[in-house]
């Protein structure tokens, strides 16, 4: 009896912990794509120094910039997490 209490409390905290960094991992990449996104609108009128700025003002370190025509995309990492935006200012 004592064993199979031993394995369900160990089976419960695995699980406790595995729902834990998923739960983190997810915060994460929300706010790489948020970072992301204001970066690439920010990037329109600014340019890169702009759309580093607010990426970081965001957590976030911007670690690509693309300017083609009127579209810029930005690549943001927050810790592990990656995220692409796009921002145009046409149609």
């Amino acid at each position: 009896m004592v064993l199979l209490v031993a394995v369900a409390v160990v089976l419960a905290a695995t699980t406790a912990v595995a729902t834990a960094e998923l739960g983190a991992a997810m915060v994460q990449r929300q706010r790489a794509q948020t970072a992301a996104d204001a970066a690439a609108l920010a990037g329109l009128d600014g340019g890169a120094a702009a759309a580093a700025r607010l990426a970081s003002r965001n957590g976030g370190r911007m670690v690509a910039f693309v300017e083609r025509a009127s579209i810029v995309t930005v690549t943001v990492r927050v810790g592990d997490a990656v995220a692409v935006a796009s921002a145009s200012d046409g149609p």
